[in-house]
């Protein structure tokens, strides 16, 4: 995507700076003398404010080197950390009946701000946030609506959107018209990757006028590679050549079975090719990145930003696929770049549940 690191929406604006007012004299110098030391002294001032906030980050238990969505969030903090000076810290989690303890002893450190990186910790941060009402408190990919408390930020993406653009380039490229989906667990948030991506499929099959199966499965699982490797190497062994994980660590273990088979794997939230180079087709990316940053910097300013949820996707340029295209080809993407403007001018609206992927493929026919 062309513009994807150009990011995000007017709702993120950089915060200004605002000199202090100078008073009235006859001298000629005195007044431009008195304006820069007032700048000097306001810029100072809010650089050591910045130095002395706290940031803490929760993982989930797919831990900081997931190469997903846990990793992505921290890599946002360390920017945030070098740009403005602000303390930056991450917890893992290796089981969910540590969510409360790690976050109480981010309450316990003295922390401005505290992440919790993924749905599964939902309820942990809200009792921690009442427990903490002075704290904020922020949560990707959790949304509590009209419920949401007033130091409880929520961090939702269209995922569905780069899912169906993954979707139909697997569909293009795929040679035995059968492709696989590999999910960590079941949930609300990654049924938004799984029916995108069946969508797009659906989509270029019949553009294409082709039969192209989807062969979904979940691990339950974020963090065990060897269960993605063995989830996906059946489905290679069965038939597929292209398969999708959204799934977290989980997934790396689909990129290993995907170069051992010599198939194509398409990665998720960041661009894993990296991993493996001549087997990752694309990627889904998701910048959790940025929205960690951007919400970050928010709070560092001084903005309100508790009791609300940030909702990105592919019109805020914050989700969508790498540029770098040479296994799938110029055709193949730039089919996929074009879908990407129907989306973001609603022509097309991909499903991000099972109900709408119905809808949608009925009404493909």
């Amino acid at each position: 995507m062309k513009k994807i690191v150009a990011f995000f929406l007017a709702v993120m604006m950089t915060a200004s700076v605002t000199a202090c007012g100078s008073s009235s004299t006859t001298s000629s110098t005195a007044p431009a003398a008195s304006t820069a030391e007032s700048k000097a002294e306001s810029q100072a001032a809010s650089t050591a404010a910045k130095s002395d906030f706290k940031i803490a980050m929760v993982t989930d238990t797919g831990g900081v080197n997931d190469q997903s969505f846990n990793q992505s969030s921290w890599e946002g903090l360390q920017k945030l950390s070098k740009d403005l000076g602000v303390t930056v810290k991450y917890t893992e989690s290796k089981q969910p009946s540590d969510y409360t303890t790690n976050l109480d002893k981010a309450a316990d450190d003295g922390n401005n701000l505290i992440w919790g990186i993924g749905f599964a910790m939902a309820d942990a941060v809200t009792n921690a946030a009442k427990q903490n009402p002075d704290i904020s408190y922020a949560i990707v990919d959790n949304s509590y609506g009209d419920k949401t408390p007033s130091n409880v930020t929520g961090v939702m993406f269209r995922a569905q959107e780069p899912s169906f653009l993954v979707g139909y380039i697997a569909a293009k490229t795929t040679k035995t018209g059968k492709v696989g989906f590999v999910g960590g667990q079941t949930s609300d948030i990654i049924s938004q990757f799984e029916y995108g991506y069946k969508a797009g499929v659906a989509y270029a099959a019949k553009e294409m006028k082709k039969n192209i199966t989807v062969d979904a499965q979940y691990a339950e699982s974020f963090n065990d590679a060897a269960k993605g490797k063995a989830i996906a190497s059946k489905m290679f062994n069965n038939g597929c050549d292209i398969v999708f994980h959204a799934a977290g660590g989980v997934g790396v273990g689909v990129i290993a079975a995907a170069k051992e088979a010599n198939k194509f794997a398409i990665g998720v939230d960041r661009d894993q090719a990296y991993l493996a180079p001549k087997n990752v087709l694309t990627s889904a990316l998701k910048l959790v990145n940025k929205a960690v940053e951007l919400v970050s910097k928010e709070a560092v300013d001084g903005k309100q930003i508790g009791g609300k949820t940030y909702n990105y996707g592919l019109a805020e340029n914050a989700v969508g696929i790498p540029e770098e295209h040479t296994l799938m080809g110029d055709d193949t993407y730039n089919a996929a770049i074009a879908l990407e403007s129907k989306i973001k001018d609603k022509t097309i609206t991909p499903p991000a549940n099972k109900d709408e992927y119905n809808k949608f493929v009925a009404g493909l026919k």
